[in-house]
């Protein structure tokens, strides 16, 4: 099984700050407004601040009656609601801007991912995309949610303060401006430990959750084979080592904040012994002093939130690394055209391949100079060992990939210049492993063609050999049908496969991958009967296991090591003693 993460290079930090910078952009508006709010509420502060210090004074050196100073008390209470006011709309602000960007986040990827397409996510195990997309998107969620505003918190609330504590005692604003700087100085000291420990923490999420989808996949086979246990007692080592970690980060987030409330209270006590001895001496008025004193623990709150949410910005940056690397990988394999040449699905196209070469990432195998056609209203049979490239080559035909080399040509157009999505509709697919979603019989084979009508879809089933069965069924088409198909067996599965192409009216191109793998031979000839059929009136790909069934076609293609080795009319290849004719003799040994 595969643990991601365990390979990877590790990030130095700046695509994954440069990944965030650029999605910081697409939220500009909500976090100017919440800088708007933020800077507001330390102008309150500061209100506040003096009306308490007026409050404070007045009762202690003019003893001043309740009378004379409730229109101060009215005032602090009215500034106190306005803050509060302040704060939730800053925090809405953030929230709402965090959201957005997740949204989109989630959208984007998800369109990404399916650029990659099968082949290109074949190389991640799906408990570590799943992961990707949703906990690290919850990561940078976090990240523009709470730590930006904090950021900018820390920034702006600071230069306000001092802006107003200078006027009123420069001797402690300059205790201030001179003390702030080793909060982020530290901060700087142990954010290479933090990111570390969030790192590691991370790429043990990754395994962690590729190992629990590995083991709900593949739970009735651990059974099977007695290693449920053996398997159980690996997660549990996994997710030990993910608490360990997980602590080790809450160590280095609660020792840095340790040593932030330190610097601060310090700092504050500092303030607080000159404030004294220069009110001892005359030197300095009480409200300006109780002013200071009152602003000077919030000037140090921000940077000290700031340090509290390190960690936040630490596991932002080792999601987003992964994040950017998602997008890369798209973006290699991305088309080369934006807007694709129009394809049109009247006819069934003669699909040319000139030369096609194809590899997989970090392997040797896939495609090697490939060159053949496909002709419409003839039945092509592909044949060839487990890894010959017959998936791979109906990969690309699907638009699934782009060739490294050569051409795939759709009557004299090239594939690539083509529309991919207008191609898609033109071709009906079946795969050896059909993917059932959970839902009736009907809306799965609805996905093939959501306007497909009754008629359609019963001449579909019948034809496939389904409908006999749903007619068995209480509900017919509107059986409910588990993940991954569970209700049906695995021949039945590969009919309903067999009728949503059949559902798919206007497709003019099938692609068949092991169409009759799971059937037994009488389901097997039923079903080549209807394929022959389907061919008359369209161009059909066929890639097969069984050699009965290619000597049933009108051409046969032999695919070995990525290469063609031959092809022909397989009545001409069989006598001709080469692959082929030594395929089936390995088949009756």
């Amino acid at each position: 099984m595969s643990s991601p993460g365990a390979a990877d290079p590790p990030p130095d930090g700046r695509r994954a700050a440069e990944w965030l910078r650029r999605e910081a952009r697409l939220i500009r508006g909500p976090l100017v407004r919440t800088a708007m709010f933020t800077a507001l509420l330390a102008l309150g502060l500061v209100a506040q601040a003096w009306v308490l210090a007026g409050i404070l004074a007045a009762g202690v050196l003019v003893h001043a009656s309740f009378r004379q100073l409730w229109p101060l008390c009215g005032a602090l209470l009215v500034l106190a609601l306005l803050r509060f006011v302040l704060t939730l709309g800053a925090r809405r602000s953030a929230v709402h801007g965090a959201q957005q960007i997740a949204g989109a986040l989630r959208a984007r990827l998800l369109r990404e991912a399916q650029t990659l397409g099968p082949l290109g996510l074949r190389a991640s195990a799906s408990g570590d995309l799943i992961t990707r997309l949703v906990d690290g998107i919850e990561a940078v969620l976090a990240y523009f949610a709470r730590y930006l505003p904090q950021a900018g918190a820390a920034v702006l609330v600071p230069l306000l303060l001092v802006a107003f504590v200078f006027p009123a005692d420069w001797v402690s604003g300059l205790v201030l401006v001179l003390t702030a700087p080793l909060i982020p100085l530290f901060m700087v000291l142990v954010g290479r430990a933090a990111a570390r420990a969030s790192e590691q923490r991370y790429g043990q999420l990754r395994r962690l959750g590729t190992a629990f989808v590995d083991a709900l996949g593949g739970l009735a086979t651990l059974r099977q084979l007695g290693a449920a246990e053996r398997f159980a007692a690996r997660l549990e080592s996994e997710s030990e080592t993910y608490r360990v970690l997980s602590l080790q980060v809450l160590r280095v987030a609660f020792l840095s904040s340790l040593v932030l409330e330190f610097f601060a209270m310090v700092s504050i006590a500092i303030v607080a012994v000159l404030i004294g001895f220069r009110l001892l001496w005359g030197e300095l008025a009480l409200r300006d002093g109780l002013f200071v004193l009152l602003l000077a623990p919030e000037f140090y709150l921000q940077l000290r939130g700031l340090a509290a949410l390190r960690h936040t910005r630490m596991d932002a940056l080792a999601a987003a690394e992964q994040l950017a690397a998602l997008e890369a990988d798209a973006a290699a394999v991305a088309p080369s055209v934006a807007v694709g040449a129009p394809v049109r699905c009247e006819h069934p196209p003669e699909i040319r391949l000139e030369r096609v070469a194809y590899l997989h990432r970090g392997r040797e195998a896939g495609l090697h100079e490939c060159s053949l056609a496909i002709r419409p209203a003839r039945l092509t049979a592909l044949v060839g060992p487990s890894g010959s490239g017959k998936t791979t080559l109906l990969s690309l035909l699907l638009g699934f990939a782009a060739p490294d080399r050569g051409r795939i040509l759709l009557d004299g157009v090239d594939l690539g210049a083509c529309d991919p999505r207008q191609w898609r509709e033109c071709i009906a697919w079946v795969p050896q492993s059909i993917h059932v979603f959970e839902g009736t019989v009907r809306e799965n084979l609805l996905l093939a063609n959501p306007h497909a009508d009754e008629v359609t879809l019963s001449r579909a089933l019948e034809s496939s050999g389904l409908g006999a069965v749903l007619a068995r069924m209480p509900r017919g088409t509107d059986t409910v049908l588990g993940e991954r198909g569970v209700g049906l067996s695995g021949g039945q599965l590969q009919r309903l496969a067999l009728a949503r192409a059949l559902v798919r009216e206007r497709a003019r191109v099938w692609l068949l991958d092991e169409p009759t793998a799971h059937l037994d031979r009488d389901g097997a000839q039923e079903l080549q009967s209807l394929i022959r059929a389907a061919a008359a009136s369209r161009t059909v790909l066929m890639a097969v296991h069984r050699l009965s069934a290619a000597r049933a076609a009108d051409w046969v293609v032999v695919l070995d090591g990525g290469r063609v080795l031959e092809q022909g009319p397989p009545e001409h290849l069989q006598r001709s003693g080469g692959a082929f004719s030594a395929l089936l003799q390995a088949e009756h040994t």
